[in-house]
């Protein structure tokens, strides 16, 4: 016990002694931030994402060493999709122009559900008519992703007019 208390002690002292600059661990700057503020570079990072897994489950199962059921691939395209959606409309809300971004977040999503669609159809040898409800999975996705952008947008308007208001108090009743 005195030993698991000793380096406690020890891991509490030192990360109360680091300085914002000597912090061993990764933080974002906002020049990280800036990179990722594309969406098409966020769907290029989620369509590596995607692959990466794909491949993990291809060589899984080429190898025998647990065997990946047939639709993995697809569910993988499905998930980083979705994470795509909620991403990039939660890095909606940084940008200076919301038109702007929407055009380039469409043709990303597009993007990114062609390619991946296409990985994952290429890494099963299912295509997506035959996928089940994976086609259905797809649609509801896009239709979120336009859901969650629009949503983002309206709590933006909604921000930026309560920003705008005088407010003095309340209104009473008469």
């Amino acid at each position: 016990m005195a030993v698991h208390d000793a380096r406690l002690t020890l891991f509490l002292s030192h990360h109360a002694s680091c300085t914002a600059n000597s912090v061993p661990y990764a933080v974002m700057k906002e020049s990280d931030y800036k990179k990722i503020d594309s969406p098409i570079a966020q769907a290029v990072v989620i369509l590596a994402g995607a692959l990466v897994l794909m491949v993990c489950g291809w060589l899984l199962t080429v190898t025998g060493i647990y065997p990946a059921e047939p639709l993995f691939a697809w569910s993988i395209a499905a998930a980083f999709m979705l994470l795509y959606a909620m991403l990039n409309s939660l890095m909606s809300l940084r940008s200076d122009s919301f038109a702007k971004y929407w055009g380039r977040s469409m043709y990303s999503y597009l993007g990114l559900a062609l390619c991946s669609g296409s990985a994952a159809w290429m890494f099963s040898g299912i295509p997506l008519r035959d996928a089940g409800t994976y086609r259905w999975i797809y649609i509801v996705v896009t239709v979120g992703f336009l859901v969650f952008l629009s949503m983002v947008n309206f709590m933006k308007k909604i921000v930026q007019f309560a920003e705008r208001e005088e407010w003095n108090e309340p209104r009473r009743k008469r």
